[in-house]
């Protein structure tokens, strides 16, 4: 949420976010090799989320800060596992890739719960992310096969993150929404009544 004469910090973040996240399912299919996921892990999925987190930050969304912020440091990570495992530094086990992609499932279940409170498109992202993470668990502890039909869902959770850096960027073009997005999954608190709404306004 950016405010008034403010950039909205989400259009970079999830821009970053979809296009990191659809450049490694590419590779997931076997389509490209890991070089261009390594780029963009550290520079768009990575850098460039890390600063949106930051500013989210400074807009007090800690929906968006810790989001940003957290998945941009996982992509780079990411990328350093892969950087030692090329240089040999250590050598790297499906199981290794596997925990750290466990915790990152709890992380992401955690904030699965808070999208479902902020409308139906993030809910949706946060849903295919999800699945995503349990899919590409399952698939480093003995269940290889599922690597493809996980890479699948997470390139429309990718499209669906770049649903939303659409809207919000048509809203400010157009002066108006141009996208829906759809009621939260999880019905909002029931407005104040009475002297309780004098009071809170």
């Amino acid at each position: 949420m950016a405010a008034e004469g403010q950039g909205n910090p989400a259009v970079v973040g999830l821009a970053g976010f979809g296009l990191t996240t659809l450049i490694l399912q590419f590779h997931n299919l076997g389509w490209c090799g890991i070089g261009p996921v390594l780029a963009l892990a550290i520079a768009f999925g990575g850098g460039a989320q890390l600063i949106a987190g930051f500013q989210e930050f400074k807009c007090g969304n800690n929906f968006g800060y810790s989001a940003f912020v957290s998945y941009g440091s996982f992509w780079i990570a990411l990328g350093i596992i892969w950087m030692l495992n090329h240089y040999k530094i250590y050598t790297l086990s499906h199981t290794d890739v596997g925990f750290f992609l466990i915790v990152w499932t709890l992380y992401t279940a955690i904030m699965w719960v808070g999208a479902m409170r902020i409308h139906g498109a993030m809910a949706s992202t946060f849903t295919l992310l999800l699945i995503g993470f349990i899919g590409l668990d399952l698939a480093h502890f003995g269940f290889p096969g599922l690597t493809k039909p996980t890479a699948v869902v997470l390139i429309l959770c990718a499209l669906n993150a770049w649903y939303m850096m659409a809207a919000a960027i048509y809203a400010q073009v157009f002066g108006k929404p141009m996208l829906p997005l759809g009621k939260p999954w999880i019905d909002t608190a029931p407005e104040p009544v009475g002297s309780l709404a004098e009071e809170s306004a």
